[in-house]
Parts: structure tokens; sequence; C-alpha cells
């Protein structure tokens, strides 16, 4: 919880230096860059949250991973580092992502499902995600087989989990409970 509200206060803070230099759409290119990078890369989110890789170490391999990205992500990321708190990147590029979009009256939804989605699926969501929410909403699919099946939903601030292991957890959960 410490860390969401983190994550918000420094994608606030980019999202007000890119709209100072006029370069939100820019910076949110590269914020979209990054969480699909983090997400595909399980050796690059290992050396974002380890201890014993050092700061210095982080920040060689985060920014030649991300070279050619807009100063302003190049500022986050050093800033991340300097604060160690660069195991928060991918967060904050989702926040910024969602703070952006809504600045230009647009939601992002992010589902997580063990199977990619069809198109078909993927229209029928976000016509119920239009309606749900009254503004234009895109859809971000992250596939992870760990919830077995079923999805969880993000909408800004909001969470849906209705995955298979969200609900084996909840029966394991009532079980023990009642002994």
């Amino acid at each position: 919880m410490k860390d969401s509200r983190a994550a918000i206060r420094y994608a606030k803070a980019i999202l007000d230096l890119a709209m100072e230099g006029k370069a939100t759409d820019v910076v949110e290119k590269d914020m979209r860059t990054i969480t699909q990078t983090v997400s595909e890369s399980k050796e690059l989110k290992d050396i974002l949250g380890s201890p014993i890789v050092g700061g210095t170490a982080k920040k060689k391999v985060i920014l030649a991973v991300f070279e050619g990205s807009h100063p302003i992500t190049e500022g986050l990321i050093n800033l991340l580092v300097d604060n160690r708190r660069i195991d928060m990147l991918n967060e904050v590029a989702l926040k910024y992502i969602i703070l952006n979009e809504r600045l230009k009256g647009e939601d992002v939804a992010f589902v997580t499902t063990a199977v990619p989605l069809t198109k078909e699926l993927e229209k029928k969501v976000l016509k119920q995600l239009g309606q749900i929410t009254g503004n234009k909403v895109t859809l971000e699919n992250t596939v992870d087989d760990s919830i077995i099946g079923g999805f969880i939903l993000r909408v800004g601030d909001l969470q849906y989990d209705a995955s298979i292991a969200n609900k084996l957890n909840n029966i394991k959960r009532e079980f023990t409970n009642s002994l």
C-alpha cells in the first residue's frame, strides 16, 4: 500500500514535468515500453527487485535497456535509483499511463489472464468497460499462467479478481479458519 502511494506521487510528478515540457505522449510511450519490457523479462524483474545488485549497476542496466528514452524518463530512472526505489519502476510507469489517459478522457484497463484474450472477447470487455466508466477504454492484456484461469481486471484504482487461483486461496482460507 505504501509503495502504491509513492508510485502515484512519482507518476504525478513525472506527469507534471511532461506537461510542462509538452511531452506527455512521448513519455507515455516510454512508460508503455517499460511496462511491456518488465512484464516480458524475468531477468529485468529480478534485477529491479534484487537487494544484491547495487544501485549503480541497476542504473547502468536499466538505462542501457531503455536507451533513447525521453530525458524525463531517464530522470525518473535516475531518481528512483538514487532514492533506492527502482523496484517501483514498473508500478510508477503503470500509474503514469493511467493518469495520462485520464487526463485525455480515456481509461486504461489492465487484464491479466491465463491465456491471451481473443479479439471477440476483447471487444466485449471493451464495450462493457466503456459502459461502466463512461470513457473510452484501452485494454492492456498480460498473460500470467499462475492465475490458472479466469481474469484479474484493473481500471484505475479498482481491481476485480475473478481468477481461479484467488478463488482457491479463498476456499483454503475459509477451510483453515473453520478448523
